[in-house]
């Protein structure tokens, strides 16, 4: 091996051999390796680029020893699959855009990339040209003064072939993912340089656009709005010829970029053209003798042991920030790819049968009455806006250890109860997971509506009991015996397992109990409760119940009841979502603001030090180690999050450091 990083091309399409001449022209890089569905392919391929080996699948080029890094050139729907197979086989990672699909796929990659410590990058190639270090250098600069306004359009009129990658919705064709990801991408990283960052998310998305009869977008354009009142308008298309630069306005002049995607393929001189209001035109040369995808390969072997490669080349959350812009930009057009429908969802975006890690975090406990472990931390199913988020979401914690989902009638309108039971049949997960299911809220919170939303609910999850039904609101005009009565019926016909409430006092769920005693019937075994670190000074919303006062744990600690407490981390309390200077968040400063929490959450973070972990694993860990039984709820609406919430099971906390945390 010699010091040069050593390539292995995985596909062989056009995309491929431009990169591959690429490599050959880089200072860093050599190709050793090709992997093809087919021998003859990877053959031919092969001797074209004067390759040593070539391997007849995508396996046997992973396994290849003497390949570091692969480049993923396949269609857009394999980019996951194979991006987390390379991560998994300890290969640095050069991926085509668009990374995946969506931005859960999207998650997805990068989460594998994180786990096994191994460098990736998007392969926006133009990323990494001096042309744009220079456009961020006079924006960052101010040479125009303040950026308002930025148009950018990468567009092509190609003949129209249903089943070509192009225009076919089974290879998530369309103008958008193919090349509106450039336009997306540069708008993001000048509107970031323009706020002194190295790229911006919009804070909100307009689109409109023409779906064709293969039902992909062939011409679209959005509008794209980001903090500061910066606009991007922003454009693409398969199937329309449009001028393909981008424009950058602001208010003491203007920058014009006339070859913005592909700027001298093969080396050489690019302009970009500034004007100041008031003074005359001037040309910008952007010299190189490297080629732009040469560039693009040193880039990746100069930045392999950081993991990432810094601005403006795509690092990780800029990555992601560009996919889930596009999934706004199709939402407003309505276009979805059939691989994204819940029918078609039936492995994990690795394609491998989902199973846990033998690293998994997430540890079990036992619930009186429940047959199957439960584990300690419970899933949130309330904020998952599609079923491939939400698929993505259910695979990772499944994967980390988690097997409990909570879920409820009224959430989305039924939408998450449907989402949850169509992710559990896919998996053909019924008697390995542990789900609870809520009703009779407020004003519906009577025997009757129990009854007729419980069948409905089961109807949605397509299962025929669930493991934990919890009274999702009391009714204290309901004497306690009515509920205890239909709870038990539906207890006695299988429909649900074990039973309690949420958002009850400690005092009606004693009565509850005690009214079950004497009956001879079953009482509460769980309660959900607010439970965290941090008081809720407001309730989160009407009705709710917090657990964490003095009396409520003496009560748990005695009756060693089970607690599924919900915001068990105070909503990003504990994160540096919080800030007393701040109350943007109206919900989390009305909640959760006080000053008897912020010298809680300073404690926290004067141990989170001493442990070397992240304050939220402290504030989890609070609620974890409890002297009496707790499986707390988390709400994580990215991986990220799942991921940073997990260590918190790992640590232990003693009583007294429990006080201490709590003020006592």
């Amino acid at each position: 091996m010699s010091d040069k990083l050593s390539w292995g091309i995985l596909g062989t399409g056009n995309i491929a051999k431009t990169f591959a001449k690429g490599v050959a022209g880089s200072k860093s890089g050599k190709v050793v390796a090709v992997g093809s569905r087919s021998q003859a392919s990877a053959d031919k391929f092969a001797d074209q680029f004067s390759i040593p080996k070539r391997h007849a699948s995508y396996e046997a080029l992973l396994a290849d020893k003497d390949v570091q890094a692969v480049y993923i050139a396949t269609p857009h729907p394999l980019h996951a699959q194979w991006a987390i197979a390379a991560a998994e086989a300890g290969k640095h990672i050069l991926c085509e855009k668009p990374i995946g699909l969506n931005h859960p796929e999207a998650m997805a990659i990068v989460e594998a990339a994180q786990r096994n410590k191994v460098f990736l990058m998007e392969a926006f190639m133009y990323r990494c040209h001096p042309q744009i270090q220079k456009v961020v250098e006079l924006i960052r600069a101010k040479a125009i003064g303040d950026v308002k306004m930025i148009q950018a359009t990468f567009s092509f009129h190609a003949g129209f072939n249903p089943e070509g990658r192009l225009f076919a919705n089974k290879l998530a064709g369309g103008g958008i993912l193919d090349v509106g990801c450039y336009a997306t991408s540069i708008s993001r990283l000048v509107a970031g340089a323009a706020l002194g960052k190295d790229f911006a998310d919009p804070i909100g998305v307009r689109g409109f656009g023409h779906l064709g009869a293969s039902n992909v977008d062939e011409y679209t354009a959005a509008v794209l709005k980001f903090p500061g009142d910066i606009i991007a308008q922003v454009s693409t298309g398969v199937a329309l010829n449009q001028e393909n630069v981008v424009r950058i306005y602001g208010t003491q002049g203007n920058i014009l970029i006339n070859d913005p995607w592909i700027p001298n393929r093969d080396g050489g001189s690019t302009k970009i053209r500034l004007n100041k209001n008031g003074q005359a035109s001037e040309e910008i040369t952007c010299e190189t003798k490297d080629g732009l995808y040469s560039l693009e390969a040193d880039t990746v072997a100069a930045n392999v042991a950081r993991g990432q490669a810094p601005s403006p080349a795509m690092s990780w959350d800029d990555t992601l920030g560009n996919m889930k812009t596009m999934d706004q930009w199709r939402e407003q057009i309505g276009l979805v790819y059939d691989a994204e429908l819940p029918e078609n969802l039936k492995v994990p975006v690795s394609g491998k049968p989902l199973a846990v890690r033998k690293d998994a975090e997430i540890k079990t406990g036992k619930i009186p009455g429940i047959d199957k472990p439960v584990s300690r931390l419970v899933m949130g199913c309330d904020n998952q806006p599609t079923a491939a988020h939400g698929f993505v979401m259910f695979d990772d914690f499944f994967e980390r250890g988690g097997n409990t989902f909570d879920t409820a009638f009224g959430y989305g309108g039924g939408k998450y109860e449907t989402m949850l039971g169509q992710w559990i049949g896919a998996r053909n997960l019924r008697e390995k997971v542990v789900v609870i299911g809520k009703g009779a809220h407020t004003p519906n919170c009577n025997p009757k509506a129990l009854t007729d939303q419980l069948l409905i609910s089961l109807e949605r999850l397509k299962t025929s009991y669930v493991d934990v039904y919890m009274l999702h609101r009391d009714n204290l005009d309901i004497p306690v015996g009515e509920f205890i009565d239909v709870l038990n019926e539906h207890k006695r016909a299988g429909r649900i397992k074990v039973f309690g409430g949420s958002n009850w006092s400690i005092e009606r769920v004693q009565a509850a109990n005690d009214y079950a005693k004497s009956k001879g019937l079953a009482g509460f075994t769980t309660v959900s409760n607010n439970f965290s670190l941090a008081r809720m000074v407001n309730p989160v919303w009407a009705g709710c119940i917090a657990a964490s006062d003095a009396k409520s744990r003496e009560w748990f600690t005695k009756t060693q009841t089970v607690l599924m407490p919900w915001s068990s981390q105070a909503r990003g309390f504990f994160t540096d979502r919080a800030n007393p200077n701040d109350t943007s968040d109206k919900e989390l400063a009305n909640s959760w603001y006080s000053d008897d929490n912020w010298q809680r959450r300073d404690r926290v973070i004067e141990m989170a030090k001493k442990k070397n972990v992240l304050p939220i694993n402290i504030a989890l860990a609070y609620v974890l180690c409890q002297p009496f039984p707790t499986f707390p709820l988390i709400g994580p609406r990215v991986l990220a999050e799942t991921r940073t919430s997990a260590p918190g099971m790992s640590i232990e906390l003693t009583p007294a450091e429990l006080k201490w945390l709590n003020l006592e």
